[in-house]
């Protein structure tokens, strides 16, 4: 019997679904190690982005670009979404063009899935099957190299890590409340 497919294998194992991306773990291929820096505001290690995927979410002018690595702050009470090594350039949270998930994690309409434009609230609210259903329409477009993670996702990578989590932290409190303890795995349905 052939074992299923991971989503960390879709995800990861092809080029245009953002393999140098994304931030599951690799299957099968070695990423290239990434220099790290520190957020300027709150001391956090930043996530080394593309020149491509700032340009692509600032909404301000890009002349005020002039290094050429960047990296994204992922602490949830920082206002800096994108800054420079050295502290030569801090882009915050009014600078870009999408509400980013990570800086607003529990907002009902901040997109957790923004190839596909799947919401947290969508996720939150809907009954299970309708949240087991988002993650494979997510599997199938990654599948379909349909997804653009590193264009239209302020960090720069795949979303599924987040959406899979997303979805753990909604059935963990309704399992402590006495619902449904089911869960979304990393193999898929």
């Amino acid at each position: 019997m052939e074992e299923k497919s991971t989503p960390l294998e879709v995800c990861c194992g092809q080029e245009s679904a953002g393999r140098d991306t994304c931030e599951l773990p690799s299957v099968g291929f070695e990423r290239t190690p990434r220099h790290k820096a520190m957020c300027p505001r709150c001391e956090e290690v930043g996530k080394a982005v593309s020149l491509r995927t700032v340009k692509s979410m600032l909404a301000v002018s890009l002349r005020s670009l002039s290094a050429r690595e960047y990296f994204f702050c992922r602490s949830e009470t920082c206002p800096v979404v994108y800054f420079a090594d050295a502290d030569s350039e801090v882009y915050r949270v009014g600078d870009v063009r999408e509400r980013v998930y990570q800086k607003e994690p529990e907002a009902e309409q901040v997109f957790v899935c923004y190839c596909f434009r799947h919401r947290v609230g969508e996720l939150r609210h809907g009954p299970e099957s309708d949240r087991q259903a988002r993650v494979q329409d997510i599997r199938a477009g990654i599948q379909k190299g349909q997804c653009a993670c590193d264009l239209r996702n302020p960090q720069g990578s795949c979303c599924l890590g987040n959406v899979i989590a997303l979805v753990h932290r909604i059935e963990d409190g309704r399992s402590h409340a006495g619902g449904s303890s089911a869960s979304i795995s990393f193999r898929e349905a």
